[in-house]
């Protein structure tokens, strides 16, 4: 059974515990044994709140919106304060309790599976780094309500495989909150992608990007690919494709005039870029779209 804390929950907070016989389906599941949630919820200003586990079976993430907290792990004391996310992984043993003065306020879920630790290594944790501060996310604090979707379901595995899933994008998704200058370029990326969107017209370059991102080409390339596994230009690239896609779809114009729209007066060459994206050439695409 997941170890749960005993403190008295209040009627502004939930503490939903997923029953041993189902946590061990979950764990044979195809589609949840690599990662899997035992128990999740949120305390609100949790008074009296402490916890003292000497072997710790699950791993505990926990984070951090309110208060203040006084963490010990493997005997190192560690602060807690709002918007803090720490990590307590499975084997370590730990101590925490709420400041009386001022207690805390969490969001928490604990979990395991054999994607774990590679989970953890990705998030930025490792036995130096107990603690990461990404502030006062209001996504962050979405994906962990998003767990809480599957409450009052009855245990059903549905919802409960739709809870592990979240709970693996909740994960993913902690480095891209870690970070103020990551979340100025996101934005940055954003009105960028928006920007292709409005010039799938053109044939814009890597260096005209850049100027607009206010970074070198190959700094805006790195970042670039960093935040979205790919590169600026094979991204516009594929805009490209998708709206030649839908055009083949929608409309009787011949490649040519779709690649004259799309900024490519030769149309063979756009033909060999739409089948390196595709795996097949546009009149193939049209042809197998239509029957």
């Amino acid at each position: 059974m997941t170890q749960t804390s005993q403190w008295p929950v209040s009627s502004d907070s939930l503490r939903y515990v997923i029953p041993a016989p189902t946590a061990r389906r979950l764990s044979e599941h195809p589609l949840t044994r690599e990662l899997y949630p035992l128990a999740f919820g949120h305390y609100r200003r949790a008074a009296g709140h402490h916890m003292h586990r000497e072997r710790h079976r699950d791993n505990l993430l926990i984070y951090c919106t309110e208060g203040k907290a006084f963490l010990n792990v493997q005997g190192q004391p560690w602060p807690v304060t709002a918007g803090d996310l720490l990590l307590l992984p499975a084997g370590a043993s730990h101590r925490y309790t709420a400041d009386p003065d001022n207690p805390w306020t969490i969001h928490w879920v604990h979990y395991a599976g054999p994607l774990a630790d590679d989970f953890h290594h990705y998030m930025g944790f490792d036995h130096a780094t107990r603690i990461r501060h990404p502030g006062q996310q209001p996504g962050l604090q979405a994906d962990f309500n998003g767990l809480l979707s599957v409450s009052q379901t009855g245990f059903r595995m549905p919802g409960l495989i739709h809870a592990a899933n979240r709970l693996r994008q909740l994960l993913a998704a902690v480095p891209g909150y870690m970070d103020g200058t990551r979340h100025s370029f996101q934005a940055g990326r954003h009105s960028l992608n928006d920007y292709m969107h409005e010039h799938l017209d053109q044939r814009l370059t890597l260096k005209h990007l850049a100027d607009l991102a206010g970074l070198s080409p190959a700094h805006f390339a790195t970042r670039y690919r960093e935040e979205t596994g790919t590169s600026p230009i094979q991204h516009f690239l594929h805009l490209k494709v998708e709206k030649a896609c839908r055009m083949l779809d929608n409309t009787d114009l011949s490649f040519s005039d779709i690649s004259q729209r799309l900024g490519y007066e030769d149309a063979y060459y756009f033909s060999r870029l739409f089948k390196k994206v595709m795996g097949q050439s546009p009149q193939h695409y049209r042809h197998d779209a239509q029957h």
